[in-house]
């Protein structure tokens, strides 16, 4: 579980239920209109509807799922198995490798080392991966523009419920005690709208690009070790290569290990 994820939504609902729980003479019923929520949420929804196809927005509650629930990949763990592989490959062949691709259990390697197997040339395999590369960065960029848009519309419809409020609260002013309470349920579609925009689309949409960026990288470390396992390259040259991407320190972690 992304313990980050968690706390930053208890989070973010929690200081603005404090802030609204120790302010002098609120109350929670206070906040909480049903048209209003009504209006901004369903608003978003259809608004994405139409900017969407309905396979997309269907299936976009399957990326809160990522954004609680991922667990990153240990890149030095994965550097390691490759290295482990070049080391086959350079000491019993290329075809030695076959017999370990069960052990192998990301699908991207396996796919990398199958064809390398096979014996398909250098230039198809890598066209094959990046290809697949494109794809995966394809669908997530379809589910993160969802969230964006959701985070833009949330606020606008939130804008139009506020105004519908006020042009319902002027169109009865007989009871001029009645325009305060009414302001103030005019206004909760706005607060609505930017609490989940704020609180929940636009963050969401930064952790999805953010988990994104992450697995594109793996899968690039992937293919420059597959294309160096193949080309017939020292594991320990290939072992340099692919700890360029690591940080400094996971670096010097590493280092410590061996």
């Amino acid at each position: 579980m992304d313990i980050a994820s968690v706390i930053g939504l208890i989070a973010a609902f929690g200081l603005i239920l404090v802030a609204i729980l120790i302010a002098p003479g609120s109350s929670l019923a206070a906040f909480i209109d049903a048209p209003s929520i009504l209006v901004v949420c369903g608003g978003a929804v259809a608004a994405c509807m139409m900017a969407f196809p309905l396979k997309t927005v269907l299936g976009s509650p399957m990326a809160l799922k990522v954004v609680f629930l991922n667990k990153p990949t240990d890149v030095t763990a994965l550097i390691k198995e490759i290295v482990s592989l070049a080391e086959t490959a350079r000491r019993d062949g290329l075809l030695a490798l076959e017999g370990r691709i069960a052990e192998i259990s990301n699908a991207f390697i396996v796919l990398g080392i199958q064809m390398a197997v096979d014996g398909a040339r250098p230039d198809v395999i890598e066209d094959l991966l990046r290809t697949e590369i494109d794809a995966v960065a394809t669908r997530h960029r379809d589910v993160k523009a969802f969230y964006d848009q959701m985070g833009r519309f949330a606020p606008a419809y939130g804008m139009i419920g506020t105004l519908l409020g006020l042009i319902i609260m002027l169109g009865n002013m007989s009871d001029p005690s009645s325009i305060g309470s009414g302001m103030a349920v005019a206004l909760l579609t706005t607060l609505y709208g930017a609490i989940v925009s704020n609180c929940v689309f636009l963050p969401f949409a930064e952790k999805l690009s953010f988990l994104n960026k992450q697995e594109l990288l793996v899968m690039e470390i992937i293919v420059r070790g597959i294309m160096a396992i193949q080309s017939g390259e020292n594991p320990r040259v290939i072992e340099q290569k692919l700890r360029t991407f690591l940080p400094p320190a996971a670096r010097k972690k590493a280092d410590e290990e061996k």
